[in-house]
């Protein structure tokens, strides 16, 4: 009889702890997830469309034909 209950405890105690594993795991799964999700909201908010990049790009190029016409003005004085 003492053999069965030491059965019944060690099994116990290894189910008991497959089913705390198992849950941690889960709860650990779940925050990735969540936190995967917030990183995915946060580098779509953090990225530039198309159109902003060619404005920028835009305003840069003309600031360069300006600089560039202010220094042919410069060289045809000299």
């Amino acid at each position: 009889m003492e053999m069965d209950m030491l059965w019944s405890a060690v099994l116990t105690v290894a189910l008991g702890l497959t089913g705390w594993i198992l849950r941690s795991a889960y709860a650990e799964v779940q925050r990735i997830q969540i936190l995967l999700n917030r990183t995915r909201e946060e580098m779509a908010r953090d990225y530039i469309t198309k159109t902003e990049v060619h404005s920028d790009i835009n305003r840069v190029l003309d600031r360069l034909d300006r600089l560039d016409e202010k220094l042919d003005r410069l060289v045809e004085r000299k």
